[in-house]
């Protein structure tokens, strides 16, 4: 009885370091990822300054200078 007990509790100790390690893993490369759009994020304009650099938004400059000179 007491073989099964013991044997019983290293195999729920077991489950669970390869349950906790794979959550573990799992959180990492969550973080890593998290990291990765930030940086990401960062490194392009947000709102209008992205916008302002468009080709399109150039073009429109150009039509309403062209406009204001009429």
């Amino acid at each position: 009885m007491d073989g099964d007990g013991k044997r019983g509790r290293a195999l729920d100790f077991l489950i669970g370091g390869v349950v906790g390690a794979s959550a573990a893993v799992a959180t990492a490369r969550r973080a890593r990822k998290l990291r990765r759009l930030r940086e990401d994020r960062l490194d392009r304009p947000a709102g209008l300054a992205a916008f302002e650099g468009a080709p399109c938004f150039e073009e429109l400059l150009e039509q309403s200078s062209v406009d204001a000179d009429r």
